[in-house]
């Protein structure tokens, strides 16, 4: 079902990433293509059968570990099992731990999405974490790291951690 994004698709790929994500939560237009260039990302998508993409998973592979960092499935494509069965490829494919951002509990949209991924072998680790800012004018976001299959010790958090903000944020090791 998963499928790598090919050149002219990541403009179908914006629309949904803009329409799913506040601003703060993801790059420019070119700041986020001039990414798939970064060996170590990629996007993933779920097409109908006319080839419209249906939803994305835009993926860190590191050694240890993977980090979904954006994951969307067009509307009309929800409450259909289709994330579920995407999240399920992506791990079987990895082989590894998966882990991914999301908001503190404090709402009941943040509730419904920490449910989905628990639904779908993610544990809320309890540490703190934010997301840096993305770029000049965005804001740093308070949010809690999710992994698959289990959660995780601290030593452990913090490796996860230091990796995300060195490699997807680019801030240096004695940031992180």
């Amino acid at each position: 079902m998963l499928h790598r994004l090919e050149a002219g698709e990541f403009a179908a790929v914006w629309q949904i990433m803009e329409a799913s994500f506040p601003p703060n939560e993801i790059r420019t237009y070119e700041g986020q293509k001039a990414l798939l260039d970064d060996p170590l990302y990629a996007i993933h998508i779920a097409r109908d059968s006319c080839s419209q993409v249906m939803g994305f998973m835009a993926v860190w592979d590191f050694a240890d570990f993977a980090f979904l960092e954006h994951f969307a499935v067009v509307p009309a494509y929800r409450n259909h099992r289709l994330g579920s069965s995407m999240l399920g490829e992506l791990l079987a494919g990895q082989g590894k731990m998966l882990c991914l951002e999301v908001e503190p509990p404090e709402s009941s949209m943040a509730r419904r999405r920490i449910d989905f991924y628990r639904r779908n072998d993610f544990f809320l680790n309890d540490f703190p974490y934010a997301q840096p800012s993305l770029g000049q004018g965005k804001e740093a976001i308070p949010l809690c790291i999710m992994t698959s299959g289990s959660c995780v010790d601290a030593q452990h958090f913090a490796t996860i951690k230091g990796t995300l903000y060195a490699k997807v944020y680019g801030l240096a090791p004695d940031i992180a």
